[in-house]
């Protein structure tokens, strides 16, 4: 979807529609105040105090046609400038007003406002010439806003809308919406009851529930044999650290407001581990290692806790408890190039296997101009960001520069995924690191027999499980790929009073040969049970009448298809462990 926001023409157009929806809600609820507006990436908002009146969806379609009515008439925009005390005094019976008036700081700011009829805002602008410009627009939704966004304010009522240029715009725009939410990951986890989240838990707490642990599992297993096969080293670290070791790293100075408050345990002081670097760190240096030994690849499926202001949390997408797809690589200088390149390629490998095709690399780096925020050796950088350049070039991929944009301790790689609907995310990454291991004071024997710090590699493939995970929920709407689905397949009897038992016997032998099968004996119409399958996105049903259990076969029929086929039940074994074995991808 465009980014409103970032257009100036739909900017102005839609902060114009934002007063247009004030003025709307001033004539139908005369009592309204309103505090602020503003333009976000998809459309704008309103946030208004309307009392003890609770709105509708039937208010929201009163309030829109009285938006076109308005917009009818014609009225033009003008601009009005005031000096504070003006303002104070125009606006003295409108508390909102006022507080804002208040805290701007010069006596003699000059402030503007808006007039178009009979409604008149404060606003810094610009706006259109004409409400008539505004034409094509919606209101989206409602919800509850604390005023100042503080919890211990007043509630207000804010009002979602968007507003383009041309009708074609908006249609795109609210088919773009529709399909956004019937991809949206947290009404397909409600449906196929992949996760929940309760209040006593707390907010950005997901439980997964046994069909998403299912799905998490498989993810899990998946990536931990890719890197198994590359030598990577898996461990178990603790969900906490004392706030010495998060000194020692550098985390407490410069990501403590991110981290959950501090918990006193007799004398030590601990908090949940916001990463998993540092005990990595400490595992590392359990041992004296030779330059021979290097590579060492640490790997960890590791819970993290992030704090995340409750309004941005997200379902699985956004969390405050997240479980990361983490490993650091342990490496010489000169085999900086080479594991690099092992990363981009099991990146590669992934997206292949999953069919994400759609992404593109940043390389970050440092800006050579404002070096002050980065660790401070020149050699270091240059040789990095070239040995990362040359890397992915020699691959050949596409990638874009950012430059000022390396983390403070080196350059990294992040690749940018666009989804199906909705804004590019960052999936995966990889960091170099030269900083960490000099604080942990770690070292290997080189070829000369000297100690030399080692560098780290940082690096997240799936980024962490539950993120990934909402993106595969949304990019799939729910119809997994066979080997990821949490039921593979769904055996139906057509009368279950004959041949149940027949039902059974496939259920068990699929069971038996690692198929993850259900059997649907219930007394219920057939037609039914197959519309309960299709719901359900089971990638097969399996049909069982008076036929297939007199020639001992089995009868197929594909999600999203209506023709069934017949087998045997050993050919539909084969071709379902293929299809699991090359991880398939249904379109």
């Amino acid at each position: 979807m465009i980014n409103i926001k970032e257009d100036e023409r739909l900017s102005v157009l839609n902060h114009s529609c934002a007063h247009l929806l004030a003025q709307a809600v001033k004539h139908i609820y005369p009592e309204a105040m309103f505090w602020v507006g503003p333009v976000i990436e998809d459309g704008f908002y309103y946030d208004i105090d309307l009392g003890d009146i609770t709105l509708t969806d039937e208010d929201l379609q009163k309030i829109e046609k009285e938006m076109k009515k308005i917009s009818k008439d014609g009225k033009r925009i003008v601009r009005h400038e005031l000096t504070k005390e003006e303002a104070l005094e125009k606006f003295k019976n409108d508390p909102y007003k006022i507080d804002l008036i208040s805290r701007m700081d010069e006596e003699d700011t000059t402030i503007s406002c808006y007039a178009q009829g009979d409604f008149t805002d404060l606003c810094r602008g610009p706006h259109v010439e004409s409400v008539k410009e505004i034409k094509y627009f919606k209101l989206i939704k409602f919800s509850g806003a604390y005023w100042k966004g503080d919890s211990k304010n007043k509630m207000l009522q804010r009002i979602y809308g968007v507003c383009f240029e041309t009708e074609e715009d908006l249609d795109k725009y609210l088919q773009e919406l529709a399909e956004a939410r019937e991809r949206d990951h947290r009404k397909i986890g409600k449906e196929q009851e992949l996760y929940m989240n309760h209040e006593l838990v707390g907010a950005g707490m997901p439980l997964w529930l046994p069909n998403g642990a299912l799905i998490r599992k498989q993810l899990e297993n998946y990536i931990y044999e890719k890197e198994r096969k590359l030598g990577y080293e898996h461990v178990y670290t603790p969900c906490v650290g004392t706030v010495n070791l998060y000194k020692t790293s550098g985390h407490w100075d410069h990501y403590k407001e991110n981290m959950f408050p501090m918990m006193k345990v007799d004398d030590e002081e601990f908090v949940l581990r916001p990463m998993n670097c540092p005990h990595h760190m400490l595992i590392f240096k359990n041992k004296m290692h030779s330059y021979r030994d290097l590579p060492v690849r640490i790997g960890e499926f590791a819970t993290d806790f992030r704090y995340e202001a409750s309004g941005a949390v997200k379902g699985l997408e956004r969390v405050r408890c997240m479980c990361q797809n983490d490993a650091h690589l342990f490496v010489t200088p000169e085999q900086i190039g080479e594991e690099f390149k092992k990363v981009v390629s099991l990146i590669l490998d992934v997206y292949h296997d999953f069919g994400i095709e759609n992404y593109k690399f940043r390389l970050s780096l440092r800006d050579p101009e404002d070096k002050e925020k980065y660790f401070d050796d020149d050699k270091m950088w240059n040789e990095a960001e070239a040995k990362l350049r040359e890397v992915l070039n020699e691959l050949g991929v596409e990638y874009f520069e950012a430059i000022g944009e390396a983390a403070f301790y080196g350059p990294k790689l992040d690749v940018e995924v666009k989804p199906a609907v909705g804004p590019e995310v960052t999936l995966s990454t990889c960091q170099l690191d030269f900083l960490l291991p000099r604080r942990f004071e770690l070292s290997y024997i080189n070829s000369r027999g000297e100690k030399e710090t080692p560098v780290v590699l940082h690096r997240a493939i799936f980024g962490t499980f539950d993120r990934f995970t909402a993106f595969i929920i949304e990019e799939t709407k729910g119809r997994f790929p066979t080997w990821l689905a949490p039921v593979q397949v769904k055996v139906i009897p057509v009368n279950p009073e004959f041949q149940g038992d027949y039902g059974k016997e496939i259920r068990d032998y699929l069971v038996a040969n690692d198929i993850r099968a259900e059997l649907d004996d219930r007394n219920e119409k057939l037609g039914y049970r197959l519309r309960e399958a299709q719901t359900a996105k089971v990638p097969y049903t399996l049909i069982l009448g008076d036929s297939e259990k007199e020639n001992s076969t089995i009868s197929y029929r594909l999600h999203g298809e209506k023709e069934t086929t017949t087998v045997s039940k050993d050919d539909f074994l084969k071709m379902l462990k293929e299809e699991i074995e090359t991880k398939a991808i249904r379109h």
